[in-house]
């Protein structure tokens, strides 16, 4: 389980830098262990910006808390990841969107949106800045 004295805000996604703040890791860490965990898959939007669960956040500081901490190597916290799996402290994420009632799903689709948008008028304010 996350380690209880991190708060994590309570919200449907998180950008890469808002993630390496809470975990306390430089966002190339993250990238890195992405790459070496499976059960890492943050989604990402269509600039391909990654967005991360609030469950992927959880997994991420029990990795920190494994290699940090704890002494893990890679492979070894990858195993004892398997294992707190298995032994029902960490479920793994949803992955069938039927599992979830319709607001849910909806409330999701809007924070992607409402962060693409954000996006898109950031971009559309620098190409603007560039111009005068």
């Amino acid at each position: 389980p996350a380690v209880p004295s991190v708060d994590i805000p309570h919200k449907l996604y998180f950008r890469i830098g808002e993630v390496a703040r809470i975990v306390e890791v430089k966002p190339y860490v993250l990238r890195y262990w992405e790459s070496e965990f499976a059960v890492l898959r943050p989604e990402k939007t269509a600039s391909g910006h990654r967005l991360y669960r609030r469950r992927d956040v959880e997994i991420l500081l029990d990795i920190k808390r494994l290699l940090y901490d704890e002494k893990f190597t890679i492979s070894g916290a990858k195993k004892r990841l398997r294992e707190i799996n298995k032994e029902g402290e960490a479920a793994p994420p949803p992955t069938d969107s039927a599992d979830h009632p319709p607001q849910v799903e909806t409330d999701r689709q809007k924070d992607v949106l409402v962060s693409i948008r954000k996006e898109l008028l950031d971009l559309y304010k620098m190409l603007n800045a560039d111009l005068s």
